[in-house]
C-alpha cells in the first residue's frame, strides 16, 4: 500500500538497488514481494530467534519515574528473558566506487523520473552535519534550490526533491526530478546535475544557510516534544554514536556549520567517481529482460 501501490513508490528501491553492489543498503528494509512469497515459517522463526534477543536490544526509558523502582521493574519483567547467541555482524563492505555509473530502467509509471545520486559518509562523521544542511538547501521542500529551479523557474519538472540519507554506514545523497510532459529526460537530468555541480563552484548564500539552520532548529525542537520522541533520540545516540550526549549536543554542531563547510562537503562528495545517474522511463517493469540498460562509464 505504501510502496508498490503508490505512484513512484518504488523509487527508493530502484535507487538503492542500482547504487549499491554488496552492502545490505542495496535492499530496502521493508523487503519485496518476492521475499514474502519465498519465506517459510521456519525462516521467520530463525530470523526472530537470531535478532529479537536482549543482547541485540537497546532500552530507553523516559518520563516522570523513580529510577530505583523503574530499574527493578525492568529487571522483573525483562531480566528473565534469555540472551541469544551472539548476533552476526558480518556486513559486506561496499567496494569503492571509482567511476560514474548510468542506468536506464522502465516502470509502469505515468511520467519519466531522473535521479542524480552520490555516495556520502555516515551519521556521526564530522561531514554529516554540513551534508544535512546542504541537503536542506538543495532539495528539502518547495523553497529548495532544485524545486525552485526545475519546477518554478524553468518548468522542466513537475516535482523535485531529495535527501542526504545519513545513517550507520556510508550511504547516499540523491536528488530526483519528475519530468514535465513534453520535456526530455536527458535535458532534465542534465539540469538537475547542474544544480548540484553549481554549489561546488558558487557555494551557498548566507540567507540560504540561515534558512536551513532555522528549518533544522524547528525540526529539532518539534521532534523532541513527546516522551516517545525523546526516547528515540536517546536510543539513537547510544546505538549509532555510542555517546548519549549527542542526543542534545548536536544542536550546537549544526548551528556552527559555515558556508565554507557546506561548499567543502559538496566538493568532497559530489564527484564524478561517486556519481550515479538514473533514468526511469514509463513502460513495463524493469524486471523484464528489456527493461534495463546501462552500467559503469
Amino acid at each position: 500500500m505504501r510502496f508498490e501501490n503508490q505512484p513512484f513508490g518504488r523509487l527508493p528501491e530502484i535507487i538503492y538497488d542500482k547504487a549499491f553492489k554488496s552492502h545490505p543498503y542495496k535492499h530496502q528494509t521493508i523487503g519485496t514481494m518476492e521475499d514474502l512469497e519465498a519465506a517459510s515459517i521456519d525462516d521467520v522463526r530463525e530470523f526472530h530467534d537470531t535478532y529479537y534477543v536482549p543482547n541485540n536490544a537497546t532500552l530507553a526509558l523516559v518520563g516522570d519515574f523513580d529510577t530505583v523502582e523503574a530499574v527493578e521493574l525492568i529487571e522483573q519483567y525483562l531480566g528473565r528473558v534469555p540472551r541469544g547467541e551472539p548476533v552476526p555482524r558480518d556486513i559486506p563492505v561496499e567496494p569503492a566506487h571509482t567511476g560514474e555509473e548510468s542506468y536506464t530502467v522502465s516502470e509502469p509509471w505515468p511520467l519519466p523520473a531522473v535521479v542524480v545520486a552520490y555516495h556520502i559518509t555516515y551519521d556521526g562523521h564530522p561531514d554529516a552535519y554540513p551534508l544535512h544542511i546542504l541537503a536542506k538547501i538543495l532539495s528539502d521542500g518547495e523553497s529548495s534550490r532544485i524545486y525552485r529551479s526545475l519546477v518554478y523557474e524553468d518548468q522542466v519538472a513537475l516535482a523535485a526533491f531529495g535527501e542526504a540519507r545519513l545513517i550507520e554506514h556510508p550511504n547516499l545523497f540523491y536528488a530526483v526530478a519528475i519530468v514535465q510532459p513534453g520535456r526530455q529526460p536527458d535535458e532534465v537530468l542534465a539540469q538537475l546535475q547542474g544544480e548540484l555541480d553549481r554549489v561546488k563552484t558558487e557555494g551557498v548564500t548566507a540567507a540560504e544557510l540561515d534558512r536551513a539552520k532555522r528549518q533544522f532548529a524547528r525540526d529539532y525542537i518539534l521532534g523532541r516534544e513527546t516522551v516517545q520522541q525523546k526516547a528515540l533520540h536517546l536510543a539513537h545516540a547510544i546505538v549509532i554514536h555510542d555517546d548519549i550526549t549527542t542526543a542534545d549536543g548536536e544542536f550546537d554542531v549544526f548551528q556552527d556549520v559555515t558556508m565554507d563547510d557546506v561548499r567543502r562537503v559538496a566538493n568532497t562528495y559530489f564527484t564524478e567517481d561517486s556519481r550515479m545517474l538514473l533514468t526511469i522511463m514509463p513502460g513495463s517493469s524493469s524486471g523484464s529482460p528489456d527493461g534495463e540498460s546501462g552500467g559503469a562509464r
